[in-house]
């Protein structure tokens, strides 16, 4: 049986091959990278800014520092200090998300010496956590986009109700 080879055919079928290389090499560097790297990716590093607090019915303006270790793709260490003229917190944390990015952890206020459970869930750059201990609980919540995070706490229990709205920029 006789082939036919079409005339211009055996010119395209070598243009194929670096073509089908650079599409290949293209396809494959697109692909995101978060989706592989874990719901805490954009976190590493330390981030500085400023917010306010609200204790009782005293607000002040509060100055902040966070730092986030990653420690494999679905673990994190956070350590958020903050302090105003008047009032002082000292959080550290580890965390982990699923596969599902549901996260749970451990959490400690050094400055007070209390210390509990944290559960919660990322959804693309939001988390939103729930802190708890025997004497009170509280909500986190997060939002990343590039370099700029705003942070929410409203805690209540032991006698006293704080607020703290943060926004802080990655150093």
């Amino acid at each position: 049986m006789k082939r036919c080879k079409p005339a211009g055919l055996s010119l395209w079928l070598t243009s194929i091959p670096p073509l089908a290389i650079a599409l290949c090499l293209f396809v494959g560097a697109w692909q995101p990278a978060a989706a592989a790297a874990g719901p805490f990716s954009d976190l590493p590093g330390t981030w500085t800014g400023t917010g306010k607090i609200r204790v009782g019915d005293t607000t002040e303006r509060i100055r902040c520092r966070a730092t986030y270790r990653l420690s494999g793709e679905h673990n994190i260490n956070l350590s958020l200090a903050c302090a105003s003229d008047t009032y002082k917190f000292d959080l550290t944390g580890d965390f982990t998300a699923d596969e599902q990015d549901n996260i749970s952890g451990q959490w400690t206020e050094t400055s007070r010496g209390v210390g509990g459970t944290a559960i919660g869930a990322a959804h693309g750059d939001r988390f939103r956590i729930h802190i708890e201990t025997a004497a009170f609980a509280g909500n986190l919540s997060m939002v990343t986009r590039n370099r700029r995070q705003t942070v929410s706490i409203d805690t209540h229990g032991g006698g006293q109700v704080a607020e703290a709205s943060i926004t802080l920029s990655r150093n």
